[in-house]
C-alpha cells in the first residue's frame, strides 16, 4: 500500500485535523484513553517559513485516567525535521504558560509536550522517551499524599520525546503500530513523498485503517504532492544555509582553539624568557660578587705588599743581609730582591 508520508508538514497537518486519528495517536502516545480532543485557537505556527522549522499543533485533551476519572490537559505537539534548538522549543512552551486560556480556576491546566523529531537526539538508542517530573522531600524521598496537585502541576509538565529515525520497523506495542507511520526506512526508494506499507499488519484495527485510508487520499491528492514539493524545496534551502553555517562554525571553532594553542605557546615562550632573563639577571648579580671579592683580594695584596717592602726596608737599614731578611720573612732572596726594586 502506497500512503503520503506524514513527516511533511502538510500532511502532518491533514492527519491531525482528522479528530478520531487525533485522538487515536495521542491515545498511544499518552498511553491514556484519549475520550475527546480539541484543536487550540493559534495551534498552526509554520507559516512564517524563512525563520521556521518547527510545526506546532496545541490540542485540549480530555483523558480518562485508570481509576476513570476525567481530565481536560493540553498537548502541546512539536514536529520538526531539522536540528533545532532548545530555545525554540521552550519559547513555544513560555506561550502557554502565559495563554490565560489555558487556565481555570487560577491554575494552569497540566501540559504534556509531545516532540516528534526528525533527527536523532545524541547517542540515546531509545526511540520513544518518556520524561517525567517527580516530587521529593528533603531527603529524596518521593511524595505522593496530596499529589496530583493543580498548582504543582501548573508549574512543571511531562514531556513525550520520539525520535522518528530510530523506528525501524519493529512493531511491540501499540505506540509501535501507531509511529510505524511515520517510519522512514519504509519510504519508497524513487519517491520519498510516499510510504509502501503492508496493510496485512494494520488489518482487522479500524483504527489503523482509518489512518491509512487518510493517508492513502493525500498521496492522491495533486495539491498535497504540489505542497510537499515546495517542503522539499523550502527544506533544501535551510539545509543548504544550516550546512553553511554549520562550516563556518566548525572553521571558526578550528581557528579559535588555534588561536588558543597559540596563545598558550606564547605564554610557554613568554615563560621560558622569563625565566631565562631571571637566570641571566642571577648570573650577573654573582659576577657581581666575584668581581667585587677579586677587587677586594686585590686591595688586600696591595696593602701585604707594601706592608713586606716596608718591612724589608727597615731591616735593610737595620744591616740585615737579603739572605736573613728572606728567611725572617718567609722568603725567597729573589723574592726580596724583586721587592727592592
Amino acid at each position: 500500500m502506497i500512503v503520503a508520508n506524514p513527516i511533511y508538514d502538510i500532511v502532518f497537518k491533514y492527519l491531525m485535523e482528522d479528530e478520531r486519528i487525533a485522538r487515536t495517536i495521542l491515545s498511544a502516545l499518552l498511553k491514556k484513553e484519549v475520550v475527546s480532543v480539541a484543536v487550540r485557537p493559534h495551534e498552526y505556527t509554520n507559516d512564517q517559513r524563512s525563520s521556521l522549522s518547527v510545526f506546532r499543533i496545541d490540542f485540549g485533551a480530555t483523558v480518562r485516567e485508570s481509576d476513570g476519572t476525567e481530565r481536560l490537559i493540553l498537548v502541546e505537539l512539536q514536529k520538526t525535521w531539522l536540528e533545532t534548538e532548545t530555545l525554540r522549543f521552550r519559547q513555544y512552551l513560555g506561550v502557554h504558560y502565559s495563554n490565560p486560556k489555558n487556565m481555570i480556576d487560577g491554575h494552569a491546566l497540566p501540559t504534556v509536550a509531545v516532540y516528534l523529531l526528525g533527527h536523532k537526539v545524541g547517542d540515546i538508542d531509545e526511540p520513544v522517551l518518556y520524561v517525567h517530573h517527580e516530587s521529593y522531600d528533603y531527603y529524596g524521598n518521593i511524595v505522593t499524599k496530596g499529589l496530583p496537585n493543580a498548582f504543582i502541576d501548573s508549574l512543571t509538565h511531562d514531556s513525550i520525546i520520539v525520535q522518528i529515525p530510530r523506528l525501524h520497523g519493529q512493531i511491540n506495542n501499540r505506540l509501535d503500530m501507531v509511529l510505524s507511520i511515520f517510519d522512514q526506512t519504509r519510504k519508497d526508494e524513487l519517491d520519498e513523498h510516499v510510504l509502501r506499507l503492508d496493510e496485512q499488519i494494520y488489518a482487522s484495527d479500524s483504527d489503523m485503517e482509518h489512518i491509512l485510508h487518510r493517508l492513502t487520499m493525500a498521496a492522491a491528492d495533486a495539491d498535497m504532492r504540489h505542497d510537499m514539493n515546495v517542503e522539499d524545496e523550502y527544506f533544501s534551502v535551510i539545509e543548504k544555509r544550516d550546512t553553511e553555517i554549520l562550516i563556518k562554525d566548525r572553521k571558526l571553532a578550528e581557528q579559535t582553539v588555534q588561536i588558543q594553542e597559540q596563545a598558550v605557546q606564547l605564554q610557554e615562550q613568554t615563560a621560558q624568557i622569563q625565566e631565562q632573563t631571571a637566570q641571566i639577571q642571577e648570573q650577573a648579580v654573582q659576577l657581581q660578587e666575584q668581581t667585587a671579592q677579586i677587587q677586594e683580594q686585590a686591595v688586600q695584596l696591595q696593602e701585604q705588599n707594601l706592608i713586606i717592602r716596608s718591612s724589608i726596608a727597615m731591616l735593610l737599614k737595620a744591616g740585615m743581609s737579603i739572605e736573613d731578611i728572606a728567611s725572617k720573612l718567609n722568603l725567597t732572596p729573589e723574592v726580596v730582591r724583586q721587592m727592592m726594586t
